[in-house]
């Protein structure tokens, strides 16, 4: 194993303390930017050297965008800041007691400070066997799955129309009615409807059936009720069919079980469940049942002062609710960071953590959203407006002003238009369960129209 790392920037060969970051997300990201006028170094891990602006990974996902719109690589972002190295490893241990991180390369990072905010993944409920059958989107390599597994379903239709006359039904089943699951159907429904219809020469893209589980009782259940019907009629209107209160008991190549019912899919999308990174356990700190670690009002957790939870990976209640892991709550705790050690070098009490919540939002298809906005005044909006608020926000924090202007461009090209340019497939040229569909015969598709969430 490589010797310790030490301070770089020594100044007048006084060493300063070390800060660890661990994870290039949104809280981890703000929280080196944050570090950058301190007089400490600032060592950043991630496994990938790219930032990923995640609430756009769905745009990504359905090729309204292509992957470097909406990631930067950190070295970038973070190339200003004399006092911070970036390193693309791998954190495999962490020792509490002796300030060290171990990293996949052998190598070890000793610190003063430590920051973990490594995010959270997918979760199948104990269920991971779906998970080939039914991708999440959690990063570039997961949209990038689901645009060749989305768009490839409609190459395999044509081909096999034009060759025998028929084709396995185009079903498309999302599971999960979080925003998510509400952003991936309304963007499949207007792919079907709308972007491919006139791309096919034997097979009728809007015919496609978009089809949403979820098993609680409305879609979008953490918005206010209100915003949540507006969001299931616009689905509606999209062609979407939304079930609640559908259990998914089973999920398999090319079909899902729910409500004892069989539905056969040509694409199968999982947005039910995350859990947290599995770091947070490595420092044997108290956790919830997702894996989330239990942080107080200095994001601390208990009894280790130099370590702090950010993000998704943090359980922090503030009046008696626990904050959402969403992009908001993450980079207010970075910036929360960069006070909690200046204090520290002031020898004044650290500030306690308080979020401010300004309000979520979730897209649904083509000019249309919901928002519930609490900030800089309270509203609760729908359709054109609230996806107009919508557009506003994401490319405003969208990291680098080359990024805001391919976004927005391409957005606009994409609404005069109705092109897709980032519509490529690459990688494996099958889909689970197809050719089990191709191989029963045109008579499975009368059952399979038929075949639903009841």
């Amino acid at each position: 194993m490589s010797e310790l790392a030490r301070p770089f920037h020594s100044g007048d060969g006084v060493a300063r303390p070390r800060v660890v970051i661990v994870g290039a997300g949104f809280g981890g990201l703000r929280a080196a930017l944050a570090l950058g006028h301190l007089p400490v170094d600032v060592t950043v891990v991630d496994r990938r050297n790219h930032h990923t602006f995640q609430p756009l990974l769905y745009q990504v996902a359905l090729a309204v965008l292509s992957p470097a719109d909406i990631a930067q690589p950190i070295r970038t972002i973070l190339s200003r800041q004399t006092n911070t190295e970036v390193l693309m490893d791998e954190v495999t241990s962490i020792d509490v007691q002796e300030r060290t991180v171990s990293l996949a390369s052998s190598a070890q990072l000793s610190y003063d400070y430590l920051v973990i905010a490594t995010g959270a993944t997918h979760s199948y409920f104990g269920k991971n066997e779906w998970a080939p059958f039914a991708p999440g989107l959690k990063s570039i390599e997961d949209a990038l799955e689901i645009r060749r597994r989305v768009l490839l379903a409609f190459e395999l239709a044509e081909r096999q129309m034009q060759e025998h006359g028929w084709h396995p039904p185009l079903n498309f089943v999302v599971i999960g009615g979080g925003p998510t699951g509400v952003e991936l159907a309304g963007a499949i429904s207007d792919i079907a409807k709308l972007y491919m219809r006139h791309d096919f020469r034997h097979i009728d893209p809007s015919k496609a059936r978009v089809l949403l589980i979820d098993n609680g009782p409305r879609v979008l259940a953490a918005y206010p009720e209100d915003l949540s019907a507006k969001a299931e009629r616009t689905l509606f209107h999209l062609g979407v069919e939304v079930h609640t209160k559908s259990h998914v008991s089973n999920v398999g190549p090319g079909w899902v079980e729910a409500n004892d019912q069989r539905i056969e899919a040509a694409v199968i999308l999982w947005a039910a469940g995350v859990q947290a990174s599995p770091l947070g356990k490595m420092i044997g700190a108290p956790t919830d049942k997702r894996g989330c670690v239990i942080v107080d009002n200095n994001l601390n957790p208990p009894g280790l002062p130099e370590v702090f939870i950010l993000g998704d990976l943090a359980h922090f209640e503030q009046d008696g609710h626990q904050v959402p892991g969403v992009a908001q709550p993450a980079m207010q705790m970075g910036d929360h960071i960069g006070k909690t050690i200046e204090a520290d070098f002031a020898l004044k009490r650290r500030p306690a953590f308080r979020y401010f919540d300004k309000g979520d939002m979730a897209t649904i298809g083509r000019m249309a959203a919901v928002a519930k906005v609490e900030w800089p005044f309270k509203a609760h909006l729908s359709g054109f407006a609230a996806w107009v608020t919508w557009i506003a926000v994401h490319i405003f924090f969208l990291i680098g002003f080359r990024n805001r202007i391919s976004v927005f461009s391409q957005w606009v090209w994409t609404y005069f238009t109705f092109t897709r340019g980032a519509r490529l497939i690459t990688g494996d040229q099958r889909l689970p369960g197809w050719q089990d569909q191709v191989e029963a015969g045109p008579s499975q598709q009368e059952d399979a129209r038929t075949a639903g969430v009841r």
